[in-house]
């Protein structure tokens, strides 16, 4: 009795581990392939359970979302003879397993075609544009003429390319210094000519302020005069009322500013030889009565 128990054991473990390996879910996310010792035999890409010859076949998934791929960075040439380094990604989606399967066999693989092909259209497609196109709103354009290009070879292999985008787009090491190089040269040309410029306007506003200040000073000048002619008139104007009003007093006046000179201006050492009866003393003589004053 225990021995059949353990005889129907084990066959119930088998057939439960036959019947386990007999059927398989697929997910909505994903579509699979049923090989039969390695050749493919049908595709699933409907969700739900499926039944598989247990040993025999086995079950390959695959995404049934968007995939991603990055393709190296690339030097690309333009129409124009400009060189950028164009960094693009893309998205693609498995739409044939069964020659996605024949084609490329694993994802990663897929990827490394795929980029290989994006390039490939990149370097044909922006060979035919130049810069300006480029960075315009052709771009858009640009970008659905690469997708419809990938895509001829992405039906080989059983995928449709969704999307490719340039992520971006620099001009290389060695021409970015170049354009930095001649941007500097240009900054200074720039920089000269206006300080050539600035200088020239200076030139000419110091003239112009030197001609205005010799005009002004000139005007000055003939004004100071003009005055200074004007009150020297009248000056003589009050000295010749003053003199016509009284001679001796202004005779007298005029002989103390003399002599007020001739005493401030002497330093000691000068000796004036004059006569006793010059005009000179009449006052001195008058104070003397009579008697010419000594003279040193």
């Amino acid at each position: 009795m225990n021995r059949t128990l353990a005889v129907l054991g084990i066959v119930v473990v088998i057939i439960g581990i036959v019947l386990s390996q007999s059927f398989f879910i697929v997910d909505e996310t994903e579509q699979a392939l049923v090989v039969r010792f390695g050749e493919p035999v049908r595709e699933i890409r409907e969700p739900g359970l499926n039944f598989k010859i247990p040993v025999a076949e086995d079950t390959i998934y695959y995404e049934r979302r968007a995939l991603d791929v990055d393709p190296p960075r690339q030097q690309v040439i333009l129409s124009d003879q400009k060189r950028l380094d164009v960094d693009s990604y893309a998205r693609y989606k498995i739409i044939d397993p069964l020659q996605f399967f024949r084609a490329v066999r694993t994802e990663r693989e897929a990827s490394s075609r795929l980029s290989v092909v994006i390039n490939s259209s990149l370097r044909q497609v922006l060979g035919n544009k130049t810069l300006i196109e480029v960075l315009s709103d052709q771009r858009p354009q640009i970008m659905t003429d690469i997708r419809a290009e990938v895509n001829e070879s992405a039906k080989r292999f059983g995928m449709e390319l969704i999307e490719v985008r340039i992520r971006r787009a620099d001009y290389p090491d060695a021409t970015k210094q170049n354009i930095f190089d001649r941007m500097t040269s240009e900054r200074e040309r720039e920089a000269r000519e206006f300080r050539a410029q600035g200088n020239e306007q200076a030139q000419k506003i110091r003239a112009d302020a030197d001609k205005q200040r010799t005009v002004i000073v000139a005007e000055a000048q003939k004004e100071a005069e003009t005055l200074r002619g004007e009150g020297d008139g009248q000056a003589i104007k009050i000295y010749a009322d003053a003199f016509g009003r009284d001679p001796e007093f202004f005779a007298f006046y005029r002989s103390m500013q003399a002599y007020r000179t001739m005493v401030n201006d002497g330093d000691g050492d000068t000796t004036m030889v004059l006569s006793p009866d010059s005009d000179f003393f009449k006052y001195f003589n008058s104070m003397t009565g009579g008697v010419p004053a000594p003279v040193q």
